[in-house]
């Protein structure tokens, strides 16, 4: 049920489109390539196991937890262009 001027279903339309988006987001982040033997960071040697698991993988466990840290994380996307939005 859509709400004021809407149709019906724009709300699933707006949340699939979030869902989608994220998801894009998240598989542009993954790696590709070749696994490296050691990490870029430290130069501690990556296990095999690891290296086969993430295909790509430039970092150890440690470097990579600690590389984590430091990303900030997305607010998300107002679709209805509130005011509100617009202030930030």
């Amino acid at each position: 049920m859509a709400g004021g001027w809407s149709r019906d279903g724009a709300v699933q339309d707006q949340i699939d489109a979030s869902v989608e988006d994220a998801v894009a987001l998240a598989r542009s982040h993954l790696s590709e390539g070749e696994s490296f033997t050691h990490c870029e960071e430290c130069g501690c040697a990556i296990p095999e196991k690891r290296r086969t698991a993430i295909p790509g993988i430039h970092l150890c466990i440690q470097c990579q937890a600690e590389s984590e840290k430091h990303k900030v994380g997305t607010s998300g996307i107002n679709r209805r262009g509130s005011k509100d939005s617009q202030l930030r």
